[in-house]
């Protein structure tokens, strides 16, 4: 058995092989059938215009061998790229800002410390990548400079792009376009985006929004890292994936979908709860297992299981509650 995956995490103690065996023999099947779809589509030239077809390819998974580039033109970081040639080196090569630099330091062994690549160790080590990322985007967006969980998101695009310049591109389009407002001091968009998953859950999985407001837990304590972290360190790491190949192209709905597949499907459990930690400790325990790790039936249930989610049912509830939050504050 292989003590580290494909992307250099370490598995767990106890992980269980036989059951992941299980799964990847089926899901080795799908990907082979779908990167044939995808050579296809690409037919050898290295663009796609975003259309229901393209649509449907991406929430049926992008294969490994293409994704780097997918995420890259639909998310319009690779315009982007090619609008400012030179752009990221010439942040790197410019003026530093010290306490940006060492906020970013601090983070670095923090980062993934169950990943073979980023050890101090690992040739090549990715951790010089990831700082190089993250000190380029603290200085383009000097608004939101440095934030703790960027370093994540960093980490899996240097991971799959192996390109310091697209994870920094790729990161501009998830921090500065796709996620409202996450990492900005503040952290507006992010609480109210938490306020509006509560919202979605006492419209869809009522029972759930009863339990939560009745033991008062916060729906902060549950999900914020969910929202922070794009799941990562959450769900595993081939999931995960899946649900950014949809993020890219999709937008920010996608983390409410995924949320509310996994409050839904784990409804009875987490109703068991009895009382506040009890409650947290369901939420840690619905994101493991076997129904996340078979990513590809995980991924047909988030576009089934929710019902409808139109962007404008999501954007009325963001005014509100941002509403709320501001006269709170």
């Amino acid at each position: 058995f292989c003590r580290v995956d494909p992307y250099g995490f370490e598995r767990p103690e106890d992980f269980d092989y036989a059951s992941y065996e299980a799964f990847f023999s089926r899901y080795l099947v799908v990907l082979t059938r779908r990167a044939i779809k995808w050579s296809k589509l690409l037919k050898g030239n290295n663009s796609i215009q975003k259309s229901l077809k393209v649509k449907r390819y991406i929430r049926k998974g992008i294969p490994s061998e293409h994704r780097a580039l997918i995420w890259m033109i639909v998310s319009g970081a690779q315009t982007n790229m090619e609008q400012n040639p030179g752009y990221y080196h010439r942040l790197l090569e410019g003026e530093k800002n010290d306490k940006l630099l060492e906020a970013i330091k601090t983070d670095m062994n923090r980062t993934f410390p169950d990943n073979v690549k980023f050890r101090k160790t690992a040739d090549p080590c990715l951790q010089h990548a990831l700082y190089n990322v993250l000190v380029a985007y603290g200085h383009h967006n000097k608004a939101v400079g440095y934030c703790q969980g960027m370093n994540f998101i960093a980490g899996y695009l240097i991971l799959i792009t192996k390109n310091e310049e697209e994870s920094f591109w790729l990161l501009d389009a998830l921090i500065g376009r796709i996620l409202p407002d996450y990492y900005s001091p503040a952290m507006l968009g992010l609480k109210t985006d938490q306020e509006v998953l509560g919202e979605l859950v006492k419209m869809k999985v009522p029972a759930v929004a009863e339990l939560m407001e009745r033991h008062g837990v916060m729906w902060t304590l549950v999900v914020s890292r969910w929202f922070i972290c794009l799941f990562i360190d959450i769900l595993p790491v081939e999931t995960v994936l899946r649900i950014w190949d949809c993020l890219f192209y999709e937008g920010s709905k996608i983390i409410f979908r995924v949320a509310l597949t996994l409050i839904k499907q784990h409804q009875a459990f987490i109703l068991e709860a009895t009382n506040f930690p009890d409650i947290c400790d369901k939420f840690k325990q619905i994101t493991k297992g076997t129904f996340v790790t078979e990513c590809h039936s995980f991924m047909q249930k988030i576009f089934t299981d929710p019902g409808s989610l139109s962007m404008a049912t999501i954007n009325k509830l963001r005014e509100t509650c941002r509403e709320k939050l501001l006269s709170q504050g």
